[in-house]
């Protein structure tokens, strides 16, 4: 027991001693082993806005007012009639040849399409006209550029040294810089 007692006022004594090392040791004993961030304020004495020109794209609906002419559908009755009409003309002129009566039959066919067909024509030719006015639309695309800050280019003097750095707020009168202490050599 009595060895016990001695092992842990041993393990007491170290464990004080490397406690009271290390609450000795402060920033600057040991190169490289502590560092803490030290922050002051700088004079700021420009600052300088940054922009960007954006090209923004805008779909638009774009429309205008046309005439438009239109016929009336064309009636059946022209065709039938320029059909009919055709076929009595071929039927006439295929029926004598010569001073004989030759087949008919091709002849009134050629007729009623030909006749058939300028029909049509004449159908369509005569057919009424109306006009109206329809409005036709499209979409287009309408650029505009607009100017957007980045931010700043802000000139501030710290120890007698000038400095810029950029920024993505407005620094106000002074900013605030990091300072960085390391022994002399």
């Amino acid at each position: 027991m009595q060895c016990f007692k001695q092992l842990m006022a041993g393990a007491a004594i170290v464990t004080l001693l490397s406690f009271s090392i290390s609450v000795k040791a402060g920033p600057g004993d040991y190169a490289g082993s502590y560092e803490a961030d030290i922050y002051d304020f700088a004079p700021v004495t420009e600052v300088i806005p940054i922009y960007t020109d954006i090209q923004v794209r805008t779909p638009r609906t774009q429309c205008r007012d046309e005439q438009v002419a239109y016929r009336e559908p064309v009636s059946p009755a022209g065709t039938l009639v320029g059909g009919l009409i055709g076929a009595a003309i071929g039927n006439n002129l295929g029926g004598r040849r010569h001073g004989r009566y030759h087949h008919r039959g091709g002849a009134t066919v050629a007729g009623a399409v030909v006749g058939a067909l300028v029909g049509n024509q004449i159908s369509r030719t005569n057919a009424p006209v109306y006009y109206t006015t329809e409005s036709r639309c499209r979409v287009v695309d309408e650029f505009t550029t607009r100017r957007e800050l980045v931010g700043y280019d802000v000139r501030y003097r710290y120890n007698d040294r000038a400095y810029l750095t950029r920024t993505d707020h407005h620094p106000g009168d002074r900013i605030r810089v990091r300072v960085a202490v390391s022994p002399a050599p």
